[in-house]
């Protein structure tokens, strides 16, 4: 019988997944989709989960008492992996943020050290300069002293490879933890909540942040006047800010904060018109995989990840004026996008397929 494994993880704010695409795929690689002989420990964040268990879904949980994200990810990274240098047969960190320890950290510990990239972060437009070059910097180190480092999409494989002549692995998300169980009429319940109608309206997810084109989407719907549910963490920026008041007294336009009730979530994407996934910085953009579980028509910002993602089988815009232009189709033009999108999630993006990827490196 072969030994357990034992496996950290870092650099996530923790599980039960409250926040984003990392603690959500970390939600789903432990559990039932977790063999046998892996053990793992997740590091979480005491600041940022209201309560502190000590184990969830089979894993371990160790708790680091700072913010997991913003200014503070680093050094939250970099506490997380002193804590982990003894007891582990693998340690996989999640992001980058962390980098600069790395060279330290391999002087403490030579256990295998896996890196998953997440997105090309120093190219986000929210960073200024200095951050932008700190980030650079992370990345740098992170894969020269990393033993393995994956990539959620071919996109950054290709520029990993040509930036640092390094070999990535390619393991994407999931994303069939969306779909729900829902009792007899508990989606209409919940669209009549949302003064929602069945395919009357388009539907975005999405952190709401310049790089997602958040401004594209709200002014295309503007000039064509249909229904646009929107629903990301608006107070969070100036930006978010500024556009919830510009847009959300609009007659068309639903604006909601963010929402992690899978029930609710299943219900706006199993009955909306068309899917809108502006983002155009990072990988394989969770909220892009999730949705193509319900087989709806995608219409994507016009780059490399996102075509990547869907095979270029979805439809593309690069500004107002090509999204407008999608938007006024008839339906029927959209019916091939929209059974595309379901074959390729079952084909690429299941939970236990992913979970798997995951357990070959180790």
């Amino acid at each position: 019988m072969a030994a357990m494994k034992h496996i950290a993880i870092i650099g996530t704010q923790g599980v039960p997944a409250k926040y984003g695409g990392f603690e959500t795929m970390v939600e789903n690689i432990i559990g039932e989709n977790c063999s046998p002989g892996i053990q793992y420990t997740v590091f979480c964040s005491s600041k940022d989960l209201p309560t502190n268990m000590v184990s969830y879904k089979g894993a371990n949980l160790k708790y680091i008492p700072l913010p997991a994200n913003g200014i503070q990810s680093t050094i939250y990274d970099t506490v997380s992996l002193m804590k982990a240098i003894r007891g582990y047969d693998v340690i996989v960190v999640l992001g980058v943020s962390g980098g600069l320890f790395f060279p330290f950290f391999r002087l403490l510990c030579r256990k295998k050290l896996i890196v998953n990239i997440d997105g090309l972060e120093h190219k986000r437009a929210k960073w200024g300069r200095f951050a932008k070059k700190f980030l650079r910097l992370s990345e740098e180190f992170a894969l020269r002293f990393s033993d393995v480092v994956i990539a959620d999409n071919q996109g950054i494989v290709d520029y990993i490879h040509k930036r640092y002549k390094k070999k990535t692995v390619l393991i994407a998300y999931g994303g069939d933890h969306v779909k729900q169980e829902m009792a007899t009429g508990e989606e209409e319940n919940i669209l009549r909540d949302l003064q929602l109608t069945r395919k009357d309206y388009s539907l975005a997810i999405c952190r709401i942040e310049p790089e997602n084109n958040c401004h594209i989407t709200l002014e295309a719907f503007v000039r064509t006047e249909q229904n646009l549910v929107f629903v990301g963490n608006w107070q969070r920026s100036d930006y978010g800010r500024d556009l919830k008041a510009r847009y959300g007294k609009l007659k068309n336009i639903t604006i909601l904060e963010s929402v992690y009730d899978l029930k609710i979530l299943h219900a706006l994407r199993n009955n909306c018109r068309f899917y809108i996934h502006s983002h155009s910085a990072g990988g394989t953009n969770p909220s892009l995989v999730e949705v193509m579980f319900f087989g709806c028509p995608v219409l994507a910002y016009d780059v490399v990840y996102n075509r990547e993602t869907t095979e270029n089988r979805a439809n593309y815009f690069r500004d107002i004026t090509d999204l407008v232009l999608l938007l006024v189709k008839d339906n029927t033009a959209y019916e091939e996008n929209a059974q595309t999108m379901l074959e390729i999630a079952h084909r690429r993006y299941t939970w236990k397929a992913i979970a798997q990827q995951y357990e070959e490196l180790y």
